[in-house]
């Protein structure tokens, strides 16, 4: 079916009536289907490409908090830090109170994945070397295999020794002098 020419309003303003006015009308409605159409198409397609989202879940939904975190983490390649970091935090619990009260983790390499751990005394630090490697296989089992590799333990910070009066010139050190 053809659609009829457009026809002229009357000459001399007269009004529309009877066929004219059914054209006139018929026009319209189907100018409106075809913009409803339009529009209907629209929304098809964008569902279709991603632009809107509808009752599945996509990238564009929330999530939670620890997820995004992990996501984060992930994509950057802090997963490593991120749980030595958490070491630092759960020392005590990860090691007992009594070793956590004279010991406590300084630095972490994530090269070589060597923790350095700070005693107060000679004897805990002794007393940590004996329980290195046990130390090393609960991290690993707290963090993940392979986050931990060798513990670097390090005893007390030895005052600095002060120049005297029987000092040797151009010692290098306490066990340097006379002699």
């Amino acid at each position: 079916m053809s659609e009829p020419a457009e026809s002229s309003p009357p000459p001399g303003g007269a009004e529309l009536t009877g066929a004219d006015l059914a054209r006139s009308a018929l026009r319209a409605a189907r100018a409106q289907a075809r913009q409803r159409g339009e529009q209907v198409r629209e929304k098809r397609e964008a569902k279709r490409h991603g632009l809107r989202s509808g009752a599945r879940s996509d990238g564009r939904d929330p999530v939670p908090l620890g997820a995004a975190l992990n996501r984060l983490l992930t994509e950057r390649g802090w997963e490593s830090s991120a749980a030595v970091g958490g070491v630092m935090g759960r020392w005590s619990q990860i090691v007992g109170p009594d070793i956590a009260a004279h010991c406590q983790p300084s630095s972490y390499d994530d090269q070589t994945a060597v923790l350095t751990v700070q005693c107060d005394s000679t004897a805990w630090a002794t007393q940590l070397r004996w329980l290195a490697r046990q130390l090393v296989a609960r991290l690993n089992h707290e963090l993940g295999h392979g986050t931990v590799r060798s513990i670097k333990v390090l005893g007390p910070a030895a005052p600095a020794r002060g120049y005297g009066r029987l000092r040797a010139p151009g010692s290098k050190g306490p066990g340097d002098t006379w002699g």
